[in-house]
């Protein structure tokens, strides 16, 4: 079964330095029937002003990704992690038994990222960072696998405390791709169209901005009408 969520029925705020599109409640947008899904809690689809960004703060208890679309992140912690992120790249950060860092926008050009919130599996882990880059150039046939909470998977993918993967690139006009899915999954569309299929062969088309639940089916058939840049999130 597949739930489509426009782009235009995203929780909005705009700050001026910061323009978020909310997937799921979070901070003054709140919306009892987008609480989450499962384990994943958030997903932010954020424009940063060059220059500005969020100052140190702190979190606990989740695995956080950024997948930065354009531009790039400059990220520091009270671990002593520091980085740059750029477009192509992916971070992590497992808040576990707490952690302060700050992101930033140090260019000269707007950012744009995704920030994805999963609920770990076990509580008071290690704080931890890391980041990884990834092919940039558009495939015919597959996606990268980005993140992982499978040991299977560690040569791969970015590490988190959770038994969920996140799948994610460009992908040309014409591409047929088939996941599979474990748990449930969530599909967002980055940029360019595509269309999705339940598991009875109805396709759903999504365009930029947009999100997608999927439940109930153990694959995941992608066609891409355009050039497209698509992230898929299997998690509990």
């Amino acid at each position: 079964m597949i739930n489509h969520i426009a782009f235009a029925q995203l929780g909005k705020a705009n700050h001026g330095w910061l323009r978020a599109n909310h997937h799921f409640s979070f901070a003054h947008y709140y919306n009892p029937q987008r609480m989450g899904f499962g384990t994943l809690r958030v997903i932010n689809d954020d424009w940063v002003q060059a220059g500005a960004g969020f100052p140190s703060h702190p979190h606990q208890n989740m695995e956080i990704i950024s997948f930065v679309r354009s531009g790039a992140i400059t990220h520091q912690d009270s671990m002593g992690n520091t980085g740059i992120t750029p477009a192509g790249e992916v971070q992590v950060m497992s808040a576990g038994t707490g952690i302060m860092h700050s992101e930033y926008n140090r260019s000269t050009q707007p950012l744009t990222l995704y920030q994805i919130w999963i609920e770990p599996k076990q509580q008071g882990v290690t704080p931890r960072w890391d980041s990884k880059k990834f092919a940039t150039t558009s495939s015919k046939d597959s996606f990268p696998l980005l993140v992982s909470g499978y040991k299977q998977d560690a040569e791969q993918a970015l590490f988190i405390h959770q038994d969920a993967r996140i799948y994610g690139g460009k992908v040309t006009a014409g591409s047929k791709i088939t996941l599979p899915i474990i748990h449930q999954a969530y599909v967002l569309a980055s940029s360019g169209s595509f269309t999705i299929f339940d598991e009875l062969g109805q396709g759903i088309n999504l365009h930029q901005g947009d999100g997608a639940e999927v439940t109930a089916q153990s694959r995941l058939k992608i066609e891409a009408t355009a050039e497209a840049e698509i992230i898929v999130i299997d998690a509990p």
